[in-house]
């Protein structure tokens, strides 16, 4: 998506993707925090019992 079309959206609409960017930085910080993790069910349960 273009930047251009990113603020049309933000200024006709007041909506942004904070939210999303927001918790794909809370994923990423737990994954860097998990590192060497071998059960990767484990991981994925992890994950949505502290961010679902």
């Amino acid at each position: 998506m273009s930047s251009t079309a990113a603020a049309d959206r933000f200024f006709n609409n007041r909506s942004t993707n904070a939210s999303a960017e927001s918790f794909n930085a809370k994923i990423k910080a737990f994954r860097s925090s998990s590192r060497g993790v071998r059960d990767v069910r484990f991981f994925l349960f992890r994950l949505s019992k502290l961010y679902a």
